[in-house]
């Protein structure tokens, strides 16, 4: 198992999504505040969460489209902290721009999780796609915390922190899941 190879893959799927739907929309996600893309990801987290506990999904889109959505509006998130959210016209952001910025932050998150993956001995492989799905949900609501204290934290990681885990724990669960 090559981690790196894995973790490219999946992150190379989300990038072709990202682009594809640049294309088709531009980056009308510029849009949104923090809270709102923190409120997108605990929507497919929590799909994932309520088909792993019934068993039964409506809509046919499958646990790793979820996962892919986690991991870019997760990236969009990191996006938004470093340019704030736009507030009109002016602060459009080209394809290119929006794919290099994409680049950027899983390239950010890689260099996090193979630190981490070093410490930790990739106990993620040992996991349970529904105890990564707990911990996404958990660093979702840490984001919710630290938003209703407008940014504050006291010894805690900051926003960006959970972010990145969130797109490394959608990244583990999305190679599992494969």
């Amino acid at each position: 198992m090559n981690t790196s190879q894995e973790y490219d893959q999946v992150i190379e799927q989300c990038r072709e999504l990202y682009a594809a739907k640049l294309k088709d929309y531009g980056a009308s996600w510029r849009i949104l505040r923090l809270p709102s893309l923190t409120d997108q990801i605990f929507i497919k987290a929590n799909r994932i969460r309520q088909f792993q506990e019934s068993g039964v999904m409506k809509i046919n889109e499958g646990i790793m489209d979820e996962f892919i959505g986690i991991i870019n509006y997760s990236v969009i998130a990191l996006i938004q902290l470093e340019l704030g959210f736009a507030k009109d016209d002016k602060d459009k952001l080209g394809i290119t721009e929006a794919v290099e910025l994409f680049d950027k932050y899983t390239q950010n998150a890689k260099l996090l999780m193979e630190d981490k993956n070093h410490d930790y001995s990739e106990a993620w492989r040992s996991m349970r796609v529904s105890s990564i799905v707990d911990l996404i949900l958990m660093k979702i609501m840490r984001l919710k915390k630290i938003e209703d204290n407008e940014g504050k934290v006291l010894v805690s990681e900051g926003v960006d922190a959970n972010y990145y885990d969130i797109i490394n724990y959608g990244v583990f669960a999305s190679i599992k899941i494969k």
